[in-house]
């Protein structure tokens, strides 16, 4: 049966199957950044003096501090990329080995004696090694115009991260002062990015909102009591199908 283009309201969805969307009213070209390729990098670091590795880092450790009760939390996590190396590989430039030095900051918060909560701020300096990596230099060279003319760099490393703080643990330090050191666990994904011209099929203009942003009415608690669906009484049980054709659907 044919779509009625008419009808059709463009907006983001699932498409999970042929023939739910009309023929695109155009195809359009595009300038974005495409990744070329991404790396995941995972570690989990605890406090150790000396020389950063792998599984230590020595900035791990805070300052000494005011009366410690106890470890809450760590927060507000940051990564800054602080330089990268490229280093084309013999038989393929397009391949490199990229060295990268990043930053990753966040706070952790203590209680104290009397009660009080308090914030110790680390900021913890990385060094990685990607031995392979394709990160292609663009063939066309890039010049933007504005205000200020300025180049505009086509390939872009990213970094994407995920941390947090696996635990915290206030003891003494060599010289008696209590000190907290946490233990890190975090992913990056490191991406290879191009500046690149993509050709995509567009319908139209997304379409205008509703005027105004509802907000849902307050309702009496007692009323939303008696709406509610009576609650299961017991867990879920944990059961294996007793036969293998046993399908969810034909309940």
């Amino acid at each position: 049966m044919a779509i009625n283009f008419k009808k059709f309201v463009p907006r983001p969805g699932l498409v999970n199957k042929q023939g739910r969307l009309p023929d695109p009213s155009e195809l359009v070209c595009v300038e974005v950044p495409k990744v070329f390729d991404q790396c995941l990098i995972k570690r989990c670091l605890v406090y150790a003096d000396g020389t950063d590795t792998l599984t230590t880092d020595e900035e791990l450790r805070s300052n000494p501090l005011v009366n410690p009760k106890r470890y809450l939390s760590s927060r507000d996590f940051k990564i800054k990329l602080s330089s990268i190396d490229k280093i084309p590989l013999r038989g393929d430039p397009n391949f490199k080995k990229i060295i990268l030095n990043y930053v990753i900051s966040f706070y952790s918060d203590y209680m104290d004696n009397s009660g009080v909560t308090r914030s110790e701020f680390f900021e913890i300096n990385r060094t990685d090694i990607i031995g392979k990596f394709y990160c292609p230099d663009s063939i066309a060279q890039i010049s933007a115009s504005s205000d200020e003319e300025c180049e505009e760099d086509s390939n872009i490393i990213k970094l994407e991260m995920v941390a947090e703080a696996l635990a915290g643990e206030i003891l003494d330090n060599e010289a008696g002062d209590e000190v907290l050191d946490i233990t890190l666990g975090y992913f990056i994904v490191v991406k290879a990015q191009l500046l690149v011209q993509l050709l995509i099929p567009a319908y139209d203009y997304s379409t205008t909102p509703r005027e105004a942003c509802e907000e849902d009415p307050e309702e009496d608690p007692c009323e939303r009591f008696e709406k509610a669906a009576v609650p299961k009484f017991y867990p879920d049980q944990n059961l294996d199908p007793l036969f293998p054709e046993y399908d969810e659907t034909e309940r």
